[in-house]
């Protein structure tokens, strides 16, 4: 077989399945947007399913914007979890994880932390609903995505320092209530940028 002369350097490492699915899911984005014909997405999809090394698969997605990581946060998975608890004692939700479409906490004389750096959304808008009363909750979100929060503190305080407008990226709401306690909220990178 002739190595095609456009073709990325060849790696020595075979593409998952998972690489492939990543892969045709770029392709039938950009038929979407209108960057590549369907005939074209057939012959392209046709080179994705045959690819031997991770190079031929990169050949496939040629001319193509590279993705960025907000194009892999929405997934179709079920969520892991909807709600996170906590009286007199703390909860922490992080890591890798499908974040719902509405997610929510209590914390009662105690605490807890909602990490969305490196969550995936089982929807492009999710909404995280935080109560806090006489307890505290930090909700940590990722920095390249659109955050609104419309949350309230009574005797308390609803931090609104994550508040980050980001068209055409997934959204995040937060809201909730802060009673004799707080909310706390922060947009940091993700540790493990796709």
């Amino acid at each position: 077989m002739t190595e095609h002369p456009d073709l990325a350097p060849a790696r020595p490492v075979r593409p998952s399945d998972e690489d492939r699915d990543r892969a045709a899911r770029r392709l039938q984005e950009a038929a979407a947007a209108g960057r590549i014909e369907l005939a074209e997405l057939d012959q392209r999809l046709g080179e994705i399913y045959t690819a031997r090394t991770q190079g031929e698969l990169a050949y496939a997605g040629r001319d193509l914007p590279e993705p960025v990581r907000t194009d892999s946060l929405v997934v179709p998975d079920e969520p892991h979890s909807r709600f996170a608890v906590s009286v007199f004692g703390w909860f922490s939700r992080k890591g890798r994880w499908v974040a719902p479409r509405v997610f929510t906490s209590l914390s009662v004389f105690g605490g807890g932390e909602i990490d969305l750096r490196d969550a995936r959304f089982a929807s492009r808008e999710i909404r995280v609903r935080a109560f806090a009363l006489w307890g505290y909750t930090e909700v940590v979100v990722p920095d390249d995505v659109e955050v609104e929060v419309k949350g309230f503190g009574l005797f308390g305080a609803f931090d609104r320092s994550a508040v980050n407008r980001r068209q055409g990226a997934p959204r995040i709401v937060l809201s909730g209530l802060a009673l004799f306690g707080g909310v706390g909220t922060k947009a940091k990178p993700s540790v493990a940028r796709d």
